[in-house]
């Protein structure tokens, strides 16, 4: 990921920190809907129950491991989401405010694993095959978030 040079004094002391939460726009999700049908699931549930992404505020929240801050340059592993989409923000992981032990895991706990790739089933219309979540890519050009002034290398590490 690549981040516009003026907010480059903002990576400072990031790469202390081994794993960083990012929250994006899910700009190519169908709209709201408060029943789905999740991923990993046959079954329809509400809406705030599952991590789908039409959501009347369609934020995503992803955790990634950071290998490497290079200037305005962010090397992740494990980026879960589409090529282009927006950066809204970038956090540290803390364990100490971040994780936490769960003893309910509501539907989930009888999820079938199959697949860790996603299915397009909340997808606004076909996306370009660059598109395609979660598939390792060759090298190419840079997606650009005007409204964040964050750019993202078309590559997923």
């Amino acid at each position: 990921m690549e981040v516009f040079p003026e907010y480059a004094a903002g990576l400072h002391d990031l790469e202390g920190f081994e794993r960083i939460w990012l929250l994006y726009w899910f700009d190519r999700a169908k709209p709201a809907e408060l029943e789905v049908t999740p991923y990993l699931d046959t079954t329809l549930r509400g809406l705030f129950a599952t991590r789908a992404p039409c959501r009347p505020n369609p934020i995503g929240l992803s955790c990634v491991l950071l290998l490497e801050v290079r200037g305005n340059i962010l090397q992740v592993e494990g980026l879960d989401i589409l090529d282009g989409t927006q950066l809204l923000d970038i956090k540290p992981y803390l364990p100490a405010f971040d994780a936490f032990a769960a003893k309910r895991i509501g539907w989930y706990g009888n999820a079938q694993n199959g697949s860790l790739a996603a299915d397009g089933r909340f997808e606004a219309g076909e996306a370009p095959e660059k598109h395609t979540p979660l598939e390792r890519r060759p090298p190419g050009g840079w997606n650009e978030c005007e409204k964040t002034g964050m750019r993202f290398w078309g590559t997923w590490e």
